[in-house]
């Protein structure tokens, strides 16, 4: 009896070690990537916009060949809603919503993940003009955990999880939009 007292009191202990430092962990992350495209700033943003293109551009989308994706609204529009469900973990079940545009330099969406974890990010499409035929684009993921979950961050790097996923999606965007014509 008292061997299952210590045991309970060290795990109880364990629990409210961990519990404390999630006070001091900041839950929050961003990651982002960039790349420069030989396209006017126009005609990336016209592409980028519309939320289906990244069926092409996106590496989540490819991941899943039977993925069943459904949409609300028009796409290129604020309120666009583009919502997919897959049987495999990693691409799971969620939508986005186009949340703002700004003409030839932002499109920011919101990505609500339904599965395998219930979770809302941030993501912005943000064009900047490098010359008349060029421009980079950032594309960027805010998100977090809230308290108690907020704990996992010690154990995960976000850059090191989305960065990549990121940088390819982007290679993908440059090679697409300069195989186009002007």
């Amino acid at each position: 009896m008292r061997f299952l007292l210590k045991l309970l009191f060290l795990l109880l202990s364990i629990v409210a070690i961990v519990l404390i430092v999630g006070l001091f962990v900041d839950g929050d992350f961003t990651v982002s990537r960039k790349v420069t495209i030989n396209q006017p700033k126009e005609k990336v943003y016209d592409y980028l916009s519309m939320i289906g293109n990244q069926q092409e551009y996106g590496v989540w989308q490819k991941k899943d060949p039977k993925i069943k994706i459904k949409t609300t609204g028009t796409d290129g529009t604020v309120g666009f809603i583009s919502s997919w469900e897959s049987n495999m973990e990693d691409v799971g079940k969620g939508e986005q919503e186009i949340t703002k545009l700004v003409e030839d330099k932002l499109i920011a969406t919101e990505i609500r993940f339904i599965e395998p974890m219930e979770t809302t990010s941030q993501a912005y499409l943000e064009i900047k003009e490098v010359s008349g035929n060029s421009c980079t684009v950032e594309w960027k993921f805010e998100g977090g955990s809230p308290y108690p979950w907020n704990i996992l961050m010690l154990f995960m790097d976000m850059d090191k999880e989305l960065g990549p996923d990121l940088k390819k999606g982007l290679k993908n965007l440059k090679s697409i939009l300069e195989s186009q014509n002007n």
